[in-house]
């Protein structure tokens, strides 16, 4: 697996796949700057080399046509203020426009191209757009993991016209070794925590992980088909009538793998879904008509608890309970707990997914796990086992 570190920049145009779609208020301010700064490492370690970064990103989704609304030029003075390097601006992403800016640009520089999408030819994956792309650098950089799943002109198309100088930047070089250490190279007990509302949203996922897991704990809305599926009264609690005997089929291939599943045994039930509506604390399989499963209980979490202190390696997609309200997040902050005491015990720790990622940053667990992925739909398709675009064809 090539790295920036396996490339010295000196002299060199470096054209780098970033991911900066990011979060814009009515005034055009950046209101969430991660991903440009997640991207920084791989940006200075090719100008402190002497290179040059030319930066190209989509923002939003225009459709192939040019929306003011959604240029570039927007982020270019937060990307100069998180990077300390003044960063130029290219109206163009393709042509002499943007080739003109290239042979502008000296060592130390940066440059940031137009949104990819002004163009339909970015989506298509097009062969021509592509090669346009290869003009403005030397040496290609994927650093965008959270397209890495889309076979896109910039995340996989353009590796083709760098045969010998192609390689990871080091977050997205970061992602695929964090997923590799829960998949495959993890230290045991793995235990898998999956929440979230439906069974059929995460169905490949768990029957992928099975193989890799020893422990699974189900949370979320998707806790109700599995206690409907065994016989259980769940009230009004969200349930996929239709997916209970897949769940019954995922509990019995985990029984033949060796695997324990771990499913809520009380829950917090409200009478409404609302955070100001009556609760109650009742048994999961005992949930009256009327009412609805919103949040793991206290015996469940105590069950929880001891699973994850007692692991090595832990994978969390997926909140707990309702965390958007407050008398429905505890589920979802104690297992935040759970994972920073096992991660301060030495345990590997990733969090991906994009509630569960937006629940640990809401909460403050940032900074207490070992790794937090990026990419929300790139990292459910890696844990369902498929090898993406992007990915590939930087190891082609």
């Amino acid at each position: 697996m090539k790295t920036i570190n396996d490339f010295n920049f000196k002299g060199k145009k470096a054209l780098i796949r970033v991911d900066f779609n990011v979060p814009l208020d009515a005034d055009f301010n950046v209101t969430d700057d991660n991903r440009i700064a997640a991207a920084k490492p791989t940006i200075i370690k090719i100008l402190e080399d002497g290179g040059s970064a030319v930066l190209m990103s989509h923002l939003g989704r225009p459709d192939g046509k040019v929306n003011p609304d959604l240029s570039l030029k927007h982020i270019c003075n937060k990307v100069s203020e998180v990077l300390g390097v003044k960063v130029k601006f290219s109206t163009e992403s393709v042509g002499p426009i943007a080739e003109k800016a290239v042979a502008e640009l000296k060592s130390g520089e940066v440059l940031l191209l137009e949104n990819l999408r002004f163009h339909a030819e970015e989506e298509k994956g097009d062969k021509n757009f592509a090669e346009q792309l290869s003009n403005l650098g030397d040496i290609y950089v994927n650093d965008a993991f959270g397209t890495a799943h889309r076979a896109h002109a910039s995340t996989t198309i353009v590796a083709q016209f760098f045969p010998e100088s192609k390689c990871f930047g080091f977050l997205l070089a970061k992602e695929i070794e964090a997923i590799e250490k829960v998949m495959r190279t993890g230290e045991k007990p793995v235990t898998a925590i999956l929440g979230g509302a439906k069974v059929s949203s995460k169905i490949t996922i768990i029957e992928n992980i099975l193989d890799k897991v020893d422990h699974l704990i189900i949370g979320g809305g998707m806790t109700y088909t599995f206690v409907k599926a065994k016989g259980g009264k769940v009230g009004n609690s969200i349930c996929e009538d239709d997916k209970m005997e897949l769940a019954l089929e995922i509990l019995d291939k985990a029984k033949k793998k060796g695997v324990e599943v771990h499913i809520p045994i009380d829950v917090l039930a409200a009478d409404d879904f609302n955070n100001n509506a009556n609760t109650k604390v009742v048994n999961s399989n005992e949930i009256p008509d009327g009412w609805q499963g919103l949040d793991a209980g206290p015996k469940t979490l105590e069950i929880f608890k001891e699973v994850i202190l007692k692991s090595k390696t832990i994978l969390w997609n997926g909140p707990i309970g309702v965390f958007e309200m407050e008398s429905f997040a505890k589920g979802t902050i104690a297992i935040g707990n759970f994972i920073d005491e096992a991660t301060k015990n030495g345990a590997f720790s990733l969090v991906g997914g994009g509630d569960s990622v937006a629940a640990v940053k809401q909460f403050g667990f940032e900074d207490k796990v070992s790794y937090v992925s990026t990419g929300g739909g790139a990292m459910l398709e890696s844990l369902e086992g498929k090898t993406l675009p992007g990915i590939a064809a930087i190891l082609a």
